[in-house]
């Protein structure tokens, strides 16, 4: 008959063979395996992850419309180049150059 009892905080389990015999000199280690593996985060708790971080970086999240003529200004400025004006990480970047300099200038005011 074997008794078992679990090592405190090491995720092993402790068996003695021979009952009524010392552990230190019949012990038997053996590892245990998790049962589960921990559950992927939700789509919602990922996006009010990002949310947090955003904010705590001092950043907003936003979606705007642009309309050709805007996207045209930005290729006039020379911050778009024209063969990338349907390029969403380009118009982005271009974007984001345009308001750069804009709110430089009121920062400079």
């Amino acid at each position: 008959m074997s008794t078992k009892t679990p090592a405190t905080g090491s995720g092993l389990c402790v068996t003695s063979v021979k009952q009524g015999q010392p552990m230190a000199h019949d012990a038997e280690m053996t590892a245990i395996a998790p049962t589960t593996e921990p559950a992927a985060p939700s789509a919602a708790a990922e996006r009010m992850r990002r949310h947090r971080q955003r904010r705590r970086d001092g950043l907003r999240c936003l979606m705007i419309e642009l309309r050709e003529t805007e996207v045209d200004a930005l290729i006039r400025q020379g911050l778009l180049a024209a063969e990338n004006r349907h390029d969403y990480d380009s118009v982005q970047s271009a974007l984001y150059a345009f308001l750069d300099r804009a709110l430089g200038e009121l920062g400079d005011a």
